[in-house]
């Protein structure tokens, strides 16, 4: 496995300077984000380390020249919006967007674009369905012809009253998943998978890994504390970040060394990427900084350094 994070805790940074720091922090790679050029509307989005739309041969040879000199790779491009929303021309800019991630992915050789599927979160998943069928067929047939793998990550995107009651990603539980990739039918699509958001939703976050063992192209490490006494008291159908908190691994509710032995079980020896939204660590880019060299620390106990 290689050791990485994402790179959108870094939003002040160029590429460049993002690649210097995970060198020497002692990274092997790195998530890197490609948000389209301009303001996020949500923490953690809008952030542009690289910028996909127009990307050709040039830019390609630029970025692969930065990777060699640092000697940290590019795990996957990563772009999280909602390609599934009510608003038709939110829709459009999302998968625009992603279709340009994904060329520029096959551009570089790295060949992994991590994304949402998306989700109206005034519709149940049946009245979404038509709108993830016509949405999401393309993309995956634009992946296959780039040789391309879309990981989809499997937060639930419902921590807002604005994305309340149904969150904005479907791809949120086991069930969930295996209708998706029964629908789509393509080698090209699988899980950028996150332990965090099993643990809120009270579910098993170790049998994934084995009943998905083919479907893990990508993996965040991102921990989640679940408040026993606050849930009590508020319950489940009250908004998550009531009775949950986003934390660094090894500050949490995943058992780490018990995640990874599993991971290894069942072949999976792809890149594993630190993603901080814990926010005791965001008051300043130093603390920042510090929350991905401490989080790396903690969790070279269980993956060792590429040599």
């Amino acid at each position: 496995m290689q050791l990485g994070f994402v790179s959108a805790i870094l939003p002040e940074f160029t590429l460049e300077e993002v690649l210097a720091f995970a060198a020497e922090a002692g990274f092997d790679c790195v998530e890197v984000m490609c948000w389209p050029v301009g303001k996020a509307e949500r923490r953690y989005a809008g952030v542009t380390h690289l910028d996909v739309a127009g990307f050709g041969d040039a830019e390609a040879a630029r970025v692969r020249s930065l990777t060699e000199a640092s000697g940290v790779s590019i795990s996957g491009l990563g772009y999280y919006p909602n390609p599934l929303a009510a608003d038709e021309a939110e829709r459009d800019v999302a998968c625009r967007q992603i279709e340009h991630l994904i060329r520029a992915s096959a551009l570089l050789g790295v060949r992994q674009a991590n994304t949402f599927i998306g989700r109206d979160p005034c519709l149940s998943v049946d009245d979404n369905w038509p709108r993830f069928v016509e949405v999401w067929k393309p993309l995956v047939r634009l992946a296959e012809r780039e040789d391309v793998r879309i990981g989809i990550e499997n937060c639930p995107m419902l921590f807002t009253r604005d994305e309340w009651p149904g969150g904005k990603n479907l791809a949120t539980t086991p069930a969930l998943w295996r209708r998706m990739f029964a629908e789509l039918d393509s080698p090209n699509i699988g899980l950028n998978y996150d332990p965090s958001h099993m643990v809120w939703q009270q579910m098993d976050y170790l049998a994934p890994l084995r009943d998905f063992a083919s479907k893990l192209f990508h993996v965040h490490a991102k921990d989640a504390r679940v408040d026993k006494h606050r849930l009590n008291d508020v319950g489940i159908l009250a908004h998550p970040l009531e009775y949950h908190s986003p934390k660094l691994p090894g500050l949490g509710d995943v058992d780490w060394g018990q995640f990874i032995s599993v991971l290894g079980d069942v072949g999976y020896d792809g890149p594993v990427c630190i993603e901080v939204e814990d926010r005791a660590y965001e008051k300043t880019l130093e603390l920042r900084k510090t929350a991905l060299r401490q989080s790396g620390a903690y969790l070279r106990q269980f993956i060792g350094k590429r040599s």
